[in-house]
């Protein structure tokens, strides 16, 4: 199965030799995959170009030995929790092979017109010397993807014997009545394994003559292909005392095991947040920094199973619910413009609880530990994004008796509108600008503010009869 990767550039025409003949005539040389790769990433390197688009947290750590191993020619398997972007990572690399490359033309594998490996290739190019026919793959072609899954087989990996063949006329003991599995299908391009160790210890076994002795033998035939492929794999960690493992001897022909890991730093987790989610309406950047904020806290939380992990499908799957919510008010409210405001945040602990694996003896605890995190994310996100502003003027007003009505069908006029004096318009002014939000977004920034208040203790907030949010200031009771 081919992908397109990451790089989103359109495509250049693909060269106009036809034939043999005119390949050579152009000057074309031929290289392996992993030359092609080296190549074209220190051509990268030397001109200051990033090959990995849309790679974000992993520009010192990882990126670095994945491009010395690509250097020295080596296979490659990522090792890391789920949701750390290793399949994103591996779908950049067709980046980094030649945009076109030539192939015997109704080639099965894609052979090269100046290196044919399979007989009825081997006769084509003998018989039609100059005059063989070829044609042009683009890189997003050349690059192949398994889920390895336990009920994956030799045949899918690597081949087997094809019925149909057999029935035109050809006997058992032809090597062309091979049906060619995914790995000799790569040839000249990438194979990529996700999740190896999920691979029946059988089948692993069927791997090792490609990753070291670069070829493959189906069901006892002399047939040996030399295949020019370059393979990949991920894997979680877990996975070698769990599910099942990667075998050492195919553990030993990888050139490289590469660690993963989750975002290292904050601006680098919302960075991921704002390039991945697909949202649905406008999420303030305060709310992204708390989305961020409570899925490191997940991760580091003694109650939550770190050997899970939390993927940081987590925070996209929150910030896009959270947009959700808000464009789910908008439409049942009428308002033009769908904001998502601190009120919508509710919406991902009971959306997305499922997602976060709890220690065993934490039954019953679940709802309770991912609130106080989500409070301590935003009380987190509040001092960061507030501090050195003045909040007394909403203070004053709640403590006059006035209160501000919130929740999932409350449009923004209407929370505005419950606090809108000439001291509260200039205390959201200097919030818009501090917080760098427009117009449509004063509604969010005032309940940041209320929110922010209320965890610090300086005004109430409870539901009303309704299942509302109001967040006041108790009035003390008049002396009879």
């Amino acid at each position: 199965m081919a992908f397109e990767t990451a790089h989103h550039s359109a495509k250049s025409s693909a060269p106009t030799a036809a034939t043999l003949g005119e390949l050579r005539a152009s000057g074309h040389v031929e290289r392996d995959v992993r030359d092609e790769i080296r190549h074209n990433l220190l051509t990268a390197l030397r001109a200051g170009d990033d090959p990995w688009e849309g790679i974000v947290g992993f520009e010192s750590t990882v990126v670095p030995q994945l491009e010395r191993a690509l250097i020295a020619g080596h296979d490659v398997v990522l090792l890391g929790e789920r949701g750390q972007g290793k399949t994103r990572l591996l779908r950049t690399l067709p980046n980094l092979l030649d945009e076109w490359t030539p192939v015997i033309a109704g080639s099965e594998l894609d052979e090269h017109p100046y290196s044919p490996i399979l007989p009825e290739s081997i006769r084509r190019a003998a018989g039609l010397g100059d005059d063989l026919p070829i044609e042009w793959r683009h890189r997003s072609e050349r690059y192949s993807e398994k889920l390895a899954t336990p009920d994956t087989s030799v045949a899918d990996l690597v081949g087997d014997i094809d019925p149909m063949k057999v029935a035109a006329g050809r006997s058992l003991g032809d090597p062309e009545t091979i049906h060619f599995g995914l790995i000799p299908r790569a040839h000249r391009g990438l194979i990529v394994i996700n999740e190896l160790p999920d691979l029946a210890e059988r089948i692993q076994v069927s791997m090792l003559n490609v990753m070291e002795e670069r070829d493959i033998q189906v069901r006892g035939y002399n047939l040996r292909l030399p295949l020019d492929v370059l393979v990949l794999a991920s894997a979680n960690p877990e996975d070698y005392t769990n599910r099942g493992r990667i075998i050492t001897p195919l553990k030993d022909r990888f050139g490289a095991e590469i660690r993963t890991h989750y975002p290292l730093e904050l601006d680098d987790e919302i960075d991921v947040i704002e390039q991945e989610a697909d949202l649905v309406a406008t999420v303030p950047g305060f709310l992204i920094e708390i989305l961020a904020r409570f899925t490191r806290y997940l991760r580091d939380h003694p109650s939550i199973d770190q050997r899970s992990g939390v993927s940081a499908r987590f925070s996209i799957a929150g910030a896009e619910t959270v947009a959700a919510a808000a464009l789910h008010r908008a439409t049942v409210t009428g308002e033009e413009i769908a904001v998502a405001r601190p009120i919508d945040l509710e919406s991902v602990i009971e959306v997305l609880r499922g997602k976060v694996e709890f220690e065993s003896g934490e039954e019953g605890r679940e709802l309770e530990i991912l609130e106080y995190l989500l409070r301590k994310a935003t009380a987190d996100a509040v001092r960061a994004g507030l501090g050195g502003i003045d909040m007394r003027p909403l203070v004053e007003r709640l403590e006059g008796g006035d209160a501000v009505l919130t929740g999932d069908r409350i449009p923004a006029a209407q929370v505005l509108d419950a606090l809108d004096d000439d001291a509260v318009t200039d205390l959201l002014d200097e919030l818009a600008e501090q917080l760098e939000i427009d117009d449509a977004e004063r509604a969010s920034a005032l309940e940041f503010a209320l929110e922010g208040l209320y965890l610090a203790r300086r005004i109430g907030k409870e539901p009303d009869e309704r299942g509302r949010t109001v967040y006041h200031v108790e009035q003390p009771d008049d002396e009879s």
